[in-house]
């Protein structure tokens, strides 16, 4: 390449394999048809568009709060992109729950106007992060989890889901190989780094059970050929972390897993309370508010 055709290949959107987060900006809807599929039922639709799209919306959050605190300038970048994948990818779940509830809300409304009760996101991705090594556990248990569900979601009989889950497999394979290259590197590190990656990779055991445990309207909508029973997730997600353990020299956890469900219920940790004052101050001090 030279150097006078430097510009035009940073602007080249058909070789995408050169960036970690391609560089191509298409609408993932482009010609979906976004009518609700007939015998869908249009509250559990919104309910399971509001379950992801939460899950994305809060963890996003939670990955911007390591901006400037990230041990390099090149993981500052990787965790920021992270962060936009996931927040974009909250947008669309959200626009969609927002759409199909037709009530008169919309994604705003949604991320910003409701309350902690209302939120449906599962614990994992309310946990700050103690150190580095936890936030990368916990972002290789939610990517690999995350993963599985939205290559499963590319075959959903709601075509809007489907193309979501699409543009979130190519998002979400890197998120887990980032984490996992990390895990891997701290774990079979120094005799430190191992000792703190072991201590992360515990603490994040005792919240993946909620992962797999499958809420009502999920049933309902898979037994549908929309949603994803969660529970059907759970080997893939064991055979990949227990392959990433391996790597690390890391031992399993053995502590028992409280087999409860929570957050789908509206459940949620004091923590959630303190990342929606965050995020939603700006929106609720200024109502109607525009730049």
């Amino acid at each position: 390449m030279s150097f006078d055709a430097a510009y035009e290949a940073l602007t080249d959107h058909d070789d995408d394999a050169r960036w970690a987060y391609g560089t191509g900006f298409a609408d993932p809807l482009a010609g979906v048809d976004t009518a609700v599929p007939a015998a869908v039922d249009r509250a559990d639709l919104t309910a399971y568009c509001l379950m992801l799209g939460d899950d994305a919306l809060i963890m996003s959050h939670r990955l911007q709060q390591w901006v400037t605190r990230a041990p390099e300038l090149e993981d500052e970048l990787a965790i920021a992109n992270i962060a936009l994948d996931l927040l974009g990818q909250a947008r669309l779940l959200l626009t969609r729950a927002a759409e199909v509830e037709d009530a008169g809300r919309d994604e705003d409304s949604l991320a910003y106007l409701r309350d902690p009760a209302d939120f449906r996101n599962v614990r994992l991705v309310e946990r700050p992060d103690a150190d580095f090594a936890h936030l990368v556990a916990r972002l290789l248990v939610f990517a690999t989890w995350r993963l599985a569900l939205l290559d499963r979601l590319t075959g959903s009989a709601d075509p809007v889901l489907a193309a979501i889950g699409a543009k979130g497999v190519k998002e979400v394979t890197y998120h887990r190989d980032y984490a996992a290259q990390w895990v891997v590197r701290l774990g079979d590190g120094t005799e430190v780094s191992h000792r703190r990656m072991q201590v992360a990779t515990d603490a994040v055991h005792l919240l993946t059970d909620e992962l797999f445990r499958p809420h009502e309207v999920e049933l309902r909508l898979a037994e549908a050929g929309v949603a994803v029973d969660p529970s059907a997730l759970r080997a893939e997600f064991e055979a990949v972390w227990a392959q990433v353990l391996e790597a690390a020299t890391l031992r399993p956890a053995t502590d028992e897993v409280p087999a409860e469900q929570h957050g789908r219920n509206g459940q949620h940790s004091s923590e959630l309370a303190e990342i929606l004052t965050e995020l939603q101050g700006l929106a609720r001090s200024t109502p109607g508010g525009v730049w």
